[in-house]
């Protein structure tokens, strides 16, 4: 009787050990946090956007009645517009600061990169709320000291804060100088992964710095400048406490943003399901922006 020969094809039966348990117990935890505070407050806040909910009592199922009257709100459209020409103006900005600082950083000769590093990436710790205040001393109109400057060398006081305009712009250079660090550490990182080869060849065939980030650098990171400027869209879109501090939105209600209109909607006059509502419009737009920039991104990446 001939010994029967072990099934060398059989696998041996897997164990799960700590290393593949360990990630999805992560997962798992950022799963069940992301359900808790993202996916239930938004379902809570659709089903808020049918009724008229006033954050106390019952509530009533209206349709779609908040949104009809939404979109014949001037408030509404006034706040939309305000925070899109915001959000145009700080985009770009910051980018423009971001990349240019990030350039002579990561040049070769630059003297101490590493201070330097500091020095710009300490605004984006700062909280909105301190950045606003800080502002506020400086573009005071009666106690700013930018207007103290300026009276001291026989200027005239400028109307930082009464002229609508004058104050939106004020908090547009104070977002982008508090963003500027994050940006920057992007672009440090993106540039330095260019291939030295690339300008090396670029030299000999006589082409100069201007030449070289035209032609070298601008497309080689166009991906981060992608999500530079995907980032920096959806915050400006959701900007509203840098806006609170610094100027609360003023002149009256000239500043006011698509968020710190839902704030006083829903909060200040009660009307959380009509404040749901434009809550659910602002996602939609960011959803529209995202979608979009990503369609672009995939175009240019594709050519």
């Amino acid at each position: 009787m001939t010994k029967r020969a072990p099934d060398v094809s059989a696998s041996p039966p897997r164990r799960r050990s700590k290393y593949t348990l360990a990630p999805l117990v992560l997962i798992a935890a950022n799963v069940v946090l992301f359900a808790l505070f993202f996916v239930w407050p938004a379902v809570i806040g659709l089903v808020y956007s049918f009724t008229n909910y006033t954050g106390v009592g019952a509530f009533q199922f209206v349709g779609l009645d908040n949104y009809q009257h939404l979109f014949g709100d001037s408030t509404f459209f006034d706040a939309l517009t305000r925070t899109l020409l915001y959000t145009v103006l700080f985009v770009p900005l910051n980018f423009v600061f971001s990349l240019l600082i990030a350039n002579v950083l990561v040049s070769k000769h630059a003297k101490g990169v590493s201070v330097a590093r500091v020095f710009f990436f300490i605004p984006w710790l700062l909280s909105p709320i301190v950045v606003g205040v800080l502002w506020r001393w400086l573009f005071g109109e009666n106690f700013g000291l930018v207007n103290y400057l300026i009276e001291k060398v026989g200027g005239s006081a400028v109307p930082w804060q009464s002229n609508a305009d004058l104050s939106l712009i004020v908090v547009v250079v104070a977002a982008s100088w508090a963003w500027t660090g994050f940006s920057m550490l992007l672009f440090i990182a993106a540039i330095k992964n260019v291939p030295v080869s690339y300008y090396e060849a670029a030299a000999l065939d006589g082409a100069g710095p201007w030449r070289q980030f035209f032609s070298i650098t601008l497309p080689s990171i166009a991906p981060t400048s992608f999500i530079v400027i995907l980032l920096n869209t959806i915050h400006g879109m959701k900007e509203y406490p840098l806006f609170a501090s610094l100027n609360n939105g003023g002149p009256g209600t000239s500043n006011n943003l698509l968020v710190q209109y839902i704030y006083q909607t829903g909060f200040k006059a009660g009307q959380i399901g009509y404040a749901s509502a434009a809550s659910f419009v602002l996602m939609l737009i960011l959803m529209a922006v995202a979608i979009i920039q990503l369609m672009v991104n995939r175009r240019v990446e594709n050519r």
